[in-house]
């Protein structure tokens, strides 16, 4: 088993006894779909307030709700498409508040760097799921890409609870990027007729890293999560001139 898939088998117990919950309770999967966007604007407000902490643990309230309603929604029998199309939207809806938030926070710092940079993350993130959805509209499948909406939720909660926001602002932006070329290009490819490239030797490890194509839970994706990780974590918040590095508490007076 590998490292990933390892955190995820420890986590499916709890999470499988919260849907059977639900289910038994009836509670309707749009529901819960709401509920997490809620929990959502409340955390993008308390990173709003530089409250780090605060708002890392109101992240996992949230990403529970936000995995469990699809799970909910098929074993209750109440998958249908208009509740498809109701998570995709409140999906956009919760990534955009934490985003917002940030940018809140750095404008009030007078950061207009890190404004910069949270903006052209969250730009490219919402890039990211359009050019699936526009490329699935012509494809069978288009999943493509290292950055997608799992990987970007969890960075904002290691984020939040590390206070290393700067440089989860960094990665989220250089892989939201290449995720939406890997995705353009993957869909060029396969409307053309084009045969992907496959290099070998050393252009062909680089090329392996910058258009992703390996599943979740396998042993390249542990390996990059691992190399996300260390550079979260080792990379000293000077270099990344991080506008928290010296103060993670509230910086934000509440208007009360």
């Amino acid at each position: 088993m590998t490292l990933t898939g390892a955190v995820g088998a420890v986590f499916h117990v709890p999470l499988q006894f919260i849907i059977s919950t639900c289910i038994r309770l009836r509670i309707h999967p749009n529901m819960l779909t709401f509920v997490g966007v809620i929990i959502s604007l409340w955390a993008g407000y308390a990173l709003a307030q530089g409250e780090f902490l605060t708002s890392g643990f109101i992240m996992v309230g949230a990403s529970v709700f936000d995995f469990i309603d699809g799970k909910v929604a098929v074993q209750s029998g109440r998958d249908t498409k208009f509740g498809g199309f109701w998570d995709s939207v409140i999906d956009r809806l919760s990534d955009l508040s934490l985003a917002v938030g940030l940018i809140c926070l750095y404008a009030s710092l007078g950061r207009t760097d890190y404004v910069l940079i949270t903006s052209i993350a969250m730009v490219f993130a919402t890039m990211t799921s359009y050019t699936r959805a526009r490329a699935e509209s012509l494809l069978t499948k288009c999943k493509v890409g290292f950055m997608e909406r799992p990987e970007r939720i969890v960075l904002f909660m290691l984020g939040a609870f590390t206070n290393r926001m700067a440089a989860v602002m960094w990665v989220m932006g250089v892989f939201s990027i290449l995720t939406v070329i890997n995705r353009i290009y993957y869909t060029y490819v396969e409307l053309e007729g084009k045969t992907h490239p496959k290099p070998t030797g050393v252009l062909g490890v680089i090329w392996r890293g910058l258009y992703w194509t390996d599943e979740r839970a396998t042993l390249p994706y542990d390996f990059l999560v691992l190399v996300i990780l260390g550079f979260i974590l080792l990379t000293p918040a000077s270099w990344l001139a991080d506008p928290m590095a010296m103060d993670a508490g509230p910086l934000i007076p509440l208007p009360w």
